[in-house]
């Protein structure tokens, strides 16, 4: 496989930013006196990445759930800057993937608003030549829509596109779209759950990537 790959997919949160404690911050606060008493991280963590309506739905008991998505999302931009942060190695890696060639995308059921401001905060908005938000499908992931549309805007092949998530549903949205999907041992879920939603590879380090278009590790002085 090493040289085929020529186009990266990448979900946000949780794969390259790390927001995962924004996430649960926001969550635990906006539903204040709508979920039980003990309600938390645990309870969290097994449904992220999924679209934000879905999971407020799954907590709240609720249908009409549009006031604590507004909650949740003043919350979420409020915290924003003190909470996210690139993870390791991201931008480096991202850099150079972009600077040798590989086309370079992110997937994610973010609204567009939060995934732009989150990719230029942490320095990594010059290296993305696509972007594929909630906003901008029908059926978020994981039906295939969010990946084979990024696959479309950048004029790929399915087979040469990996996709890289820390999700099922980024797993999913990756095979179903025909894609090469990459789970990250890094993901609160734990690799465990990514190798059973059918994962092709784990990758351990966001340097592992390089292997897979012919790059050598760079050895830091």
């Amino acid at each position: 496989m090493t040289g085929n790959i020529k186009t990266m997919l990448f979900d946000l949160d949780g794969t390259i930013i790390d927001t995962n404690e924004l996430i649960i911050r926001s969550f635990i606060d906006s539903l204040q006196g709508v979920t039980p008493v003990g309600f938390g991280r645990e309870h969290i963590i097994p449904s992220m990445g999924q679209p934000l309506t879905d999971q407020m739905r799954l907590f709240s008991g609720l249908q009409d759930v549009t006031h604590l998505v507004a909650a949740y999302r003043e919350i979420n931009l409020r915290l924003h800057d003190e909470y996210v942060k690139a993870f390791d190695y991201v931008i480096d890696v991202i850099a150079r993937l972009h600077g040798e060639g590989i086309q370079i995308g992110v997937v994610t059921t973010k609204m567009r608003l939060t995934t732009e401001r989150g990719l230029k905060y942490v320095g990594l908005s010059d290296y993305i030549d696509a972007i594929v938000t909630i906003d901008d499908v029908v059926n978020p992931k994981p039906h295939a829509e969010p990946v084979s549309r990024a696959i479309e805007l950048l004029g790929a092949e399915p087979a040469s596109t990996m996709m890289v998530g820390d999700s099922t549903v980024d797993i999913e949205s990756a095979i179903a779209a025909g894609a090469i999907a990459v789970g990250v041992a890094w993901s609160l879920k734990g690799e465990q759950k990514l190798k059973e939603a059918g994962a092709h590879h784990i990758i351990h380090d966001m340097r592992d990537l390089y292997s897979f278009v012919g790059l050598e590790r760079e050895t830091l002085a």
